[in-house]
């Protein structure tokens, strides 16, 4: 009766300290600005089975596969833990009422469970002293750190009570369905010499050591990093479901302030982003930016949001300044929007579009923004291109081949030419190839010639959103004027936008890329290639905005396929996990001042494979990769897929 009671008053006041704490947590989060994200409820509980309870991300790690035994285990040992706080209060409250056909079964599974969690947790210990990955390390989180070990340590602890208390109980015979234990039963054979009296004060001793651990870990909980076991599930119910993930539009309304400065000012998914980060540092991992040296770690990102937002405050403005509880504007310019970092998260936090709504910040609110970045401003906002090249060029790369008029009503696709090939050298030869597949092909295709206007992909990933705004307008009025139903892009981010973000416009045609009609054309027949041997070995890269962000990785491998008669070499890193070539997120008209430059590691990571041709299908990455391959001197061919496809077609007569 007197454990009942101490155990009941020291269970109120850890229940106490416990709600309290979430709730402080709570009203942090829900002091960040309103956004929806309700809709589509089946779809949400879907990935919380696939994400959540099915660890899919958490096991793209092979070492993910001991976490995903500690989940379970914890899940599993919730019903075993709600006997032990009942009973606790009241030794009658137990399982024992349960059919032994159900009882048994359970026993067994408490005890195995118990026993793959201490074995995992120790696994997790010696990984950590011995041998702990780099991307557990950052500036502010330690792979050796006090809070891992202790965490650790409580649940090691856990499981080592429960077997010595159930063995002290068997070895004094009141346990029953013992053989349904055989962890327990095996500790109970150690413990079967001590005498009865002893027997009770270990099972005393272990009783509470259980309940103090038990009680003392669910308050560590709120309070630390480990807070996510408590709000990961909500996080991935909550999370975005449009593939890609959009930017927010602003309200350019007078008065209203832009991007980001303070914590609040991020929504309450956001800030419950920031409790749902396990600083499991894989996002770290795959950072292209953080990979060759920058400042940029997503994960400090997201820890420096919740360390300004715990502080109330007191840590002065959120952007602008370096160290733990800011954001400087080193780190966000850093970024190359590949969206690396959120595709591999287990926790399904939201990266880049923090990082973005900083940027809007920096640029409409602080005009404090890379010096090379007022020239390209004002290269748009002039000239409506990054280029500065005068607009009534626009159409002068056609000099050289017949290209047609887009005609309202009569003309079937708009081939949107973009701006890189337009006015670069260079990927205005792709445009040509392009020109010359759709001829052989027979499709109807036309342009708009120096009427159309640039997508203002790079304005967005910048930050400078009131430009992107009237770009986007302007744009999406001019392509309902003409009619357009589809559309055919070389860039995957003219691609993207067109496709994605211009929906906010009214934009209402279809858009494809070109690598998906080079696909469709030569799996239908309508293209005569005959598989070209000039380029040797191929190696493919996948552009970001093409792949990871709107999913396309077979159309491109299609037509290398169809015009090489052979799949092409894959880099170590490809598909989702595909390494950035640097020039995403406005990247492409920024210098790289820090670290190793991008391009060059994404390139010297192919070369191991003894490619004769690099092969991709977005025009920045084109730049970047023929850069690079110039920089380290090699004789290596890079080509787009139409470049490949035009000399298939060539081939073939």
């Amino acid at each position: 009766m007197m454990r009942s009671i101490c155990f009941g008053i020291l269970l109120a006041l850890a229940t106490g300290f416990f709600v309290r704490g979430c709730r402080d947590r709570l009203r942090l989060m829900l002091a960040g600005r309103s956004e929806a994200r309700r809709d589509r409820l089946w779809e949400r509980l879907r990935g919380v089975v696939v994400y959540a309870f099915g660890q899919r991300r958490v096991l793209r790690r092979k070492f993910g596969r001991n976490h995903f035994i500690i989940f379970w285990a914890f899940m599993v040992l919730l019903l075993a833990n709600g006997e032990f706080v009942a009973s606790g209060l009241n030794p009658a409250w137990s399982l024992d009422f349960l059919p032994q056909a159900l009882l048994c079964p359970l026993r067994f599974l408490f005890d195995a469970v118990s026993l793959l969690a201490l074995l995992a947790v120790g696994a997790a210990a010696l990984r950590r002293i011995f041998f702990p990955p780099d991307y557990l390390e950052s500036r502010y989180v330690s792979a050796r750190s006090g809070e891992a070990f202790l965490i650790l340590g409580f649940i090691a602890l856990l499981m080592l009570a429960y077997f010595v208390l159930n063995g002290a109980r068997i070895a004094l015979g009141s346990m029953p369905n013992a053989f349904w234990m055989p962890v327990s039963r095996m500790a109970g054979h150690f413990l079967g010499g001590l005498s009865p009296r002893t027997l009770h004060g270990v099972a005393e001793c272990a009783w509470w050591l259980h309940a103090v651990v038990l009680l003392a870990f669910m308050n560590v909980l709120p309070r630390s990093k480990h807070m996510h076991i408590l709000t990961v599930i909500p996080n991935i119910f909550f999370r975005k479901l449009e593939q890609p993930d959009l930017p927010p539009r602003e309200d350019f309304s007078s008065g209203t302030a832009f991007g980001v400065a303070d914590s609040k000012d991020f929504t309450w998914k956001d800030l419950l982003d920031t409790f749902s980060c396990a600083e499991c540092g894989r996002c770290q991992e795959v950072c292209p930016a953080f990979q060759t040296g920058k400042p940029l770690s997503p994960r400090d990102i997201v820890h420096n949001i919740k360390i300004h937002l715990l502080a109330e405050g007191k840590l002065g403005q959120l952007v602008g300044a370096f160290g733990e509880g800011h954001c400087s504007g080193e780190e966000l310019w850093s970024c190359t929007a590949c969206g690396a970092c959120q595709n591999i998260c287990p926790a399904l936090v939201e990266h880049p579009g923090k990082i973005l709504r900083m940027r809007r910040f920096l640029v409409e609110m602080q005009a404090h923004f890379p010096e090379e970045l007022y020239g390209f401003f004002e290269n748009m906002e002039q000239r409506g291109n990054p280029w500065g090249i005068m607009p009534a060029e626009r159409d002068r790369w056609a000099a050289a081949q017949t290209v047609r008029e887009f005609v309202p009503g009569k003309t079937e696709w708009l081939v949107y030419v973009g701006c890189a090939g337009a006015f670069d050298t260079r990927c205005q030869q792709v445009l040509r190839a392009l020109c010359r597949i759709l001829d052989a092909a027979g499709l109807n295709w036309g342009t708009l010639g120096n009427a159309e206007l640039c997508c203002g992909e790079s304005l967005r990933r910048l930050g400078n959103e009131y430009m992107f705004e009237k770009m986007a307008q302007e744009n999406a009025r001019c392509l309902q004027e003409h009619g357009v139903g589809k559309v055919m892009t070389v860039c995957p981010h003219c691609f993207s936008t067109l496709k994605n973000d211009y929906r906010a416009y009214g934009a209402d045609f279809e858009v494809w890329h070109h690598s998906q009609v080079l696909a469709h054309l030569a799996q239908s027949g309508r293209l005569r290639l005959a598989p070209a041997d000039r380029w040797g070995k191929v190696l493919y890269h996948d552009p970001c905005t093409l792949g990871r962000h709107n999913r396309e990785f077979a159309a491109p491998r299609a037509v290398v396929a169809a015009s090489c008669g052979q799949m092409p070499l894959e880099f170590p890193r490809h598909g989702e996990e595909g390494f950035c070539c640097g020039a995403g997120g406005g990247r492409m008209w920024m210098e790289e001042s820090t670290g190793e430059r991008i391009n060059r590691t994404r390139l010297r990571e192919g070369l191991a494979l003894a490619p004769d041709t690099l092969c991709t299908a977005c025009p920045y990455c084109l730049i970047m990769l023929e850069d690079a391959a110039k920089d380290e001197g090699l004789d290596l061919k890079v080509r787009d897929i139409a470049e490949i496809t035009a000399q298939a077609l060539q081939e073939a007569g």
